[in-house]
């Protein structure tokens, strides 16, 4: 498998029953969170440019999804169809607080939002430790992080991202995430006005 290939974005994007399909047929389920949005449970799996599976592997591809840089995860959420997109940082902060919390000075609820919002972990979010690449095309923390975009920038070359690292057991908001790294994605889409920010 060749990272980053072009897909076809002319097929149509189907969303029925708690699944939205991606234009290469990838199926992903979704689910209302405590948030009031609706968000993929699985990590995304189109194969568009800049895009890439772990390790160069296609099997990583299927059990991690796919790492994308900050600019090819915009546009991957996008294809799912209207409404879909990548979420805040303000986003991401309202959903970990109603799953554990992301305190600074509570480690405590670090840890309790990790374990719920990982697979299996009772939220039915289902993050999984996808690791990294980086810019010079090294891959690294498979298994140890999981790195998930923001639509949010800090700077024009960086942007907002939330770090599940298994050694310490918690979740971790960040910032200064270079956007020609790759990262998982997770799309969200509002479902009430309301829910907007």
């Amino acid at each position: 498998m060749t990272p980053g290939n072009s897909c076809d974005t002319s097929k149509p994007v189907k969303e029925a029953d708690s699944l939205v399909v991606d234009p290469d047929g990838n199926r992903y389920p979704v689910k209302t969170l405590s948030d009031g949005n609706l968000w993929m449970t699985a990590n995304l799996g189109s194969n568009i440019p800049d895009s890439y599976c772990y390790d160069d592997r296609a099997g990583n591809g299927k059990r991690f999804g796919r790492l994308y840089t900050w600019e090819s995860a915009r546009r991957g959420c996008v294809l799912l169809g209207e409404g879909w997109r990548l979420p805040t940082e303000a986003e991401w902060a309202r959903l970990t607080s109603l799953y554990g919390g992301m305190t600074a000075d509570s480690i405590v609820l670090r840890k309790r939002a990790y374990k719920v919002l990982l697979a299996d972990g009772g939220a039915g979010f289902n993050a999984v430790l996808g690791g990294n690449r980086d810019p010079g095309g090294n891959y690294a923390r498979g298994d140890a992080h999981a790195f998930y975009w923001t639509i949010t920038e800090d700077n024009n070359g960086s942007a907002w991202y939330y770090n599940f690292a298994k050694g310490s057991q918690a979740l971790f908001r960040q910032d200064g995430g270079e956007k020609d790294r790759a990262f998982s994605v997770r799309c969200v889409k509002s479902i009430h006005q309301n829910n907007l920010k």
